[in-house]
């Protein structure tokens, strides 16, 4: 399955890009993507943390990714 990812803020710097295409041999949930994150983008790690969104919804780690399904990283947010 394909799934696609798009970065926001910081997480769009510390990828180098905008957005980017994933071919999934098998069913993942949010959590795997996170990992699959970190795995192929070494330098999430130092956000404290992200939120993810599916298909414009914020979505908990045991959310499941279906074919086709857009994925939006999230960083944290600070204003004053």
């Amino acid at each position: 399955m394909e799934i696609k990812i798009l970065f926001f803020g910081i997480s769009k710097d510390l990828a180098g890009t905008n957005s980017t295409n994933f071919q999934i041999e098998k069913d993942i949930s949010v959590k795997d993507v996170r990992e699959l994150l970190l795995r192929n983008y070494p330098s999430f790690s130092s956000m404290d943390t992200f939120s993810i969104a599916v298909n414009e919804s914020y979505a908990e780690d045991d959310t499941q990714i279906n074919n086709n399904d857009i994925i939006a990283v999230i960083p944290p947010v600070s204003g004053g």
